[in-house]
């Protein structure tokens, strides 16, 4: 019974890792990076579409990115998604394409960045954390139904805590590569 615990519990921390290295991941560097329009949901013929599913976004060089919408159409809703988006770009429709300039960041906005990085990877620490409690409860849930010896339910918590180090440890390597990507000029 508790290796279903520590499996699940595993499985739940790597979501959580995943969609907190997203979460950091979509974060505005001074570099263009096409998971900078990971949240932008597009108005495409009545509902909100991610926008890498109505166009191709390539990466030409460091300072911009472009925007090939595979339906002409739908390039003023992307232009509208992106101008009205927290992100603090200004996009440039030509018709054809929409280029994306990304300006270097200043001192402070690199600090402020750091700041927010550092707020999303302790956030995603919390919820490790909080798979890790959820676990030692279904744990001592089963030692108190006696589907689990004290010793063996006692191993299965130190494992648990084991795998949230582990993955404590890997929040904080992206965390770090995103500071360093931040802070790198």
């Amino acid at each position: 019974m508790s290796e279903q615990v520590l499996a699940e519990a595993r499985e739940r921390m790597e979501r959580s890792l995943e969609a907190t290295a997203q979460e950091i991941a979509s974060i505005r560097t001074g570099r263009a990076s096409p998971a900078l329009l990971d949240k932008i949901r597009v108005e495409y013929y009545g509902t909100h579409v991610p926008l890498n599913q109505v166009a191709t976004i390539s990466v030409p060089d460091a300072r911009l990115l472009i925007i090939a919408a595979w339906d002409r159409t739908v390039l003023g809703a992307i232009d509208r998604a992106i101008s009205t988006s927290d992100l603090g770009l200004v996009p440039q429709n030509d018709g054809q394409v929409i280029r994306l300039p990304i300006p270097p960041l200043t001192e402070e906005r690199r600090r402020d960045m750091a700041r927010l990085v550092g707020k999303k990877a302790e956030e995603g620490k919390v919820a490790i954390r909080n798979i890790r409690r959820d676990a030692n409860e279904d744990l001592r849930k089963q030692e108190k139904d006696g589907q689990l010896s004290e010793d063996d339910c006692r191993r299965a918590q130190e494992q648990v805590q084991k795998l949230t180090h582990d993955f404590i440890a890997e929040v904080d390597k992206v965390r770090e590569a995103k500071e360093a990507e931040l802070m790198d000029r």
